[in-house]
């Protein structure tokens, strides 16, 4: 089929969306094509997220029931874990996990696998999309020769690939899918003017690049530049604090500058499902030309020390009041790794948990997004806990709360009232005086 052909199917609205993969990359994505009126077909391997979708019952808290109802009654969005039918769309969008392994190193798994099955059901004229973070090389050395040997067709010929990063932000009210600018790359002319204008259906802005190694580059520097500014206020947090000051007032005053500096907020470690990962993604495709990334694993080093000085903290809180960690009856507020969001991806929270079990302590938490954990790819243990309830009598039985995530919805003048013994990694207790010392700042 002719490009200008594909083009007029996308200008019609006839030009039918397949997304690979429905967690908060592929469901958000799969609302904003609907909502522009484009056909819209979405795969997963998890039947429970495809009987949701298709029932109009919500599994991510940020698409709510209203939409995920107008999705189940759409004549033109559907959800399905039969994979015999990719070639019913002319776009295929994977949204698939890259995780680190245990050694720090891309965890490529899920990508390949997904990109073979595409490879079995390719057909000419359809284009194909990576929007999983990655290393820079991953959509050229990877993927193309996969489908191409599995395909017996040709990049640019038969086909065509591209690829566009996911800027998702969950929970961000101001920017949602389709409100934050697309950077795509792709491979040829053809391919980067084919996937230009499908996004340009749905999105406010595409940011054509050179091609798909930059764009890949592109999501990796976003992500680094937070993660190397985040450790560097997480590590004048901890000099400030030995110095007597607030890290928080300090950096309150600094954001008053209007040029020259950009405000960044420390916390107990890193979270979600980019920050903590994709700077290592450059650390490891960079050895291959013989090149140090000192800068992004210092960075890395200090977040990931960052729920040791939360703990050490906690210690120095129980001390105050002659008590042991070993004992202790901990609860630590929030499970998400961000306020108001149900995504507990790479939560440091669970580091803390973890920690504390470790010293013999008893732990606890409390989250109104995340009443039952559901297993963390890294934390299986901690599978089927329950969030504590939020009452006067289930907190004052505890030997010190620890704030680990800043939700809205909580009353922090009441939780003061209930204890008095709170760590507060999160800023939270700014506005409330610290009776006797009660509140420690981490």
């Amino acid at each position: 089929m002719e490009i200008d052909a594909l083009l007029e199917r996308i200008n019609k609205r006839e030009y039918k969306v397949g997304i690979i993969g429905l967690g908060y990359v592929g469901l958000p994505l799969m609302w904003t094509f609907h909502e522009k009126n484009m056909p819209v077909i979405g795969f997963d391997i998890d039947e429970k997220k495809v009987h949701c979708i298709n029932d109009g019952i919500p599994y991510i808290k940020h698409l709510g029931e209203d939409k995920m109802q107008l999705l189940s009654k759409s004549a033109i969005c559907e959800a399905t874990a039969d994979f015999t039918r990719l070639p019913e769309a002319d776009a295929l969008l994977l949204c698939v996990p890259t995780p680190l392994n245990t050694y720090r190193e891309p965890e490529m798994k899920f990508v390949e696998q997904t990109t073979r099955v595409v490879s079995k059901h390719l057909r000419k004229g359809q284009l194909v999309i990576l929007e999983s973070t990655t290393w820079p090389g991953t959509t050229e050395e990877l993927m193309i020769p996969i489908l191409e040997k599995e395909s017996g067709l040709k990049s640019g010929k038969d086909f065509f690939v591209a690829y566009s990063p996911e800027r998702e932000d969950p929970g961000n009210a101001d920017f949602n899918t389709a409100k934050i600018p697309k950077v795509v790359g792709a491979h040829g002319e053809k391919a980067l003017k084919l996937a230009c204008e499908l996004y340009n259906t749905a999105i406010i802005q595409t940011v054509p690049v050179s091609n798909t190694k930059t764009a890949e580059a592109v999501k990796l520097t976003e992500n680094i530049f937070r993660s190397v500014n985040i450790a560097l206020v997480n590590e004048l947090k901890v000099v400030y604090s030995k110095m007597g000051i607030d890290v928080h007032e300090v950096l309150d005053a600094a954001e008053t500058k209007p040029f020259g500096f950009m405000k960044f907020t420390p916390g107990p470690g890193l979270g979600g499902h980019c920050i903590p990962i994709d700077p290592f993604y450059l650390t490891w495709k960079a050895r291959e030309f013989e090149q140090n990334t000192r800068f992004i694993e210092l960075a890395g080093e200090i977040n990931t020390s960052m729920p040791r000085y939360v703990v050490q903290r906690t210690l120095e809180a129980l001390n105050s009041q002659s008590k042991s960690i070993r004992g202790s009856r901990i609860l630590i507020i929030g499970l998400a790794y961000k306020p108001d969001v149900d995504d507990d991806r790479e939560s440091p929270t669970y580091k803390l948990m973890d920690y504390f079990d470790e010293m013999g302590a008893e732990v606890e938490y409390y989250d109104p997004y995340v009443p039952v954990i559901k297993g963390a790819r890294e934390y299986p243990h901690w599978a089927g806990k329950k969030s504590v309830t939020w009452d006067k009598s289930t907190i004052e039985k505890f030997d010190v709360i620890v704030i680990s995530t800043n939700h809205s919805e909580i009353d922090y003048t009441k939780l003061s009232d209930w204890h008095n013994l709170i760590v507060d990694t999160r800023n939270s207790m700014k506005h409330i005086d610290s009776k006797n010392g009660h509140i420690w700042k981490a």
